[in-house]
């Protein structure tokens, strides 16, 4: 069976879900050998071995923390001409993206972003994308070279699947312009305990109806009580009530959870663009004529004042 490659996001050895829903594609059109870079490359062997990778290939240096992407890209190539793979996934983050990118162009291949499911085909990778919104789905192929694409969060489940996991060391040469962008400085992103915006299985997001900064502790209150992420419509956050980095829409984070549940948002083509392909939606809105209602799977017309603190004690009485 022809090997895959699965680039592998991870932070000091943590490797972060998207990856392993990677895993799980990657094992429906081949048999899946993961890139792991940086500090930290080798400790993910365990778990990417425990979701199917057959072999883990690891380099560390420091260019892949003083640079920006190029380095990643050349150790992807080095990795690309030591297997000639079948198919190249990578997650789609800004920074996936852009690895992808630049790797297609390098090995003179086709690229696909943003793909919601993955298939084998009789002339390689058949990849599923949501179009115009998420209106209407595609499915396309590559048709030059070898398949690069790139997989939105929350598009596959996790699944267990024990592989040898062996590790190997990636010889990696870094070009000219590998350097050509040193980062000088970092500032850690300040925690708030809750799931990564792109990546967590629930949503609860605010838009202009929670009517101002001092009324989004309902939606982080409906949002701690389930473990969501928190996140805002446009119209939220150019209001200055939440941060631009929470920002679901076409101009801000595209999510697909499991559940997403919409307070206050009237659904406009901008914010559906960001969330249309997620699971199960709910919306809470006082306006029964309100687009949203147009997308949802569950809708309740009432006062989000009135009804998200309702349920937000529900949930955690049940909880107990």
């Amino acid at each position: 069976m022809a090997e895959v490659l699965v680039y592998v996001d991870h932070v000091d050895g943590a490797v972060r879900k998207p990856t392993l829903e990677l895993l799980t594609l990657a094992r429906r059109v081949g048999e899946p050998v993961a890139v792991a870079l940086g500090a930290g490359a080798e400790a993910t062997a365990a778990v990417l071995a425990e979701h199917g990778a057959v072999k883990v290939l690891t380099a560390d240096a420091p260019e892949f923390t003083d640079y920006l992407v190029v380095p990643k890209v050349d150790a992807l190539q080095a990795a690309y001409d030591a297997v000639s793979p079948a198919a190249v996934l990578v997650p789609s983050s800004a920074e996936g993206k852009e690895i992808a990118a630049r790797l297609a162009v390098r090995i003179g291949s086709g690229i696909i972003t943003d793909a919601i499911d993955l298939e084998a085909g009789d002339e390689g990778p058949v990849a599923t994308q949501a179009a115009f919104a998420a209106s209407f789905t595609t499915k396309s192929r590559v048709s030059k070279g070898t398949p690069v694409i790139t997989v939105k969060p929350n598009s596959a489940p996790v699944e267990a699947a024990p592989a040898a996991g062996a590790v190997e060391a990636l010889a990696v040469t870094f070009g000219a312009l590998a350097t050509g962008t040193k980062v000088v400085s970092r500032t850690p992103r300040e925690s708030t305990g809750r799931p990564e915006l792109t990546e967590a299985a629930i949503v609860v997001s605010g838009g202009r109806g929670v009517n101002g900064a001092e009324n989004f502790h309902l939606i982080e209150d409906l949002a701690d009580s389930l473990g969501a992420a928190v996140g805002a419509s446009r119209a939220a956050v150019d209001a200055g009530w939440y941060p631009h980095t929470n920002q679901v829409g076409q101009t801000g984070k595209s999510v697909s959870p499991q559940l997403y549940i919409a307070t206050g948002i009237s659904g406009a083509i901008q914010h559906r663009a960001g969330m249309q392909t997620s699971k199960t939606i709910v919306a809470i809105n006082k306006d029964a004529e309100a687009p949203i209602f147009d997308l949802v799977d569950y809708g309740v017309v009432g006062d989000l004042f009135e009804v998200v603190p309702q349920l937000t004690g529900e949930i955690k009485a049940r909880k107990g």
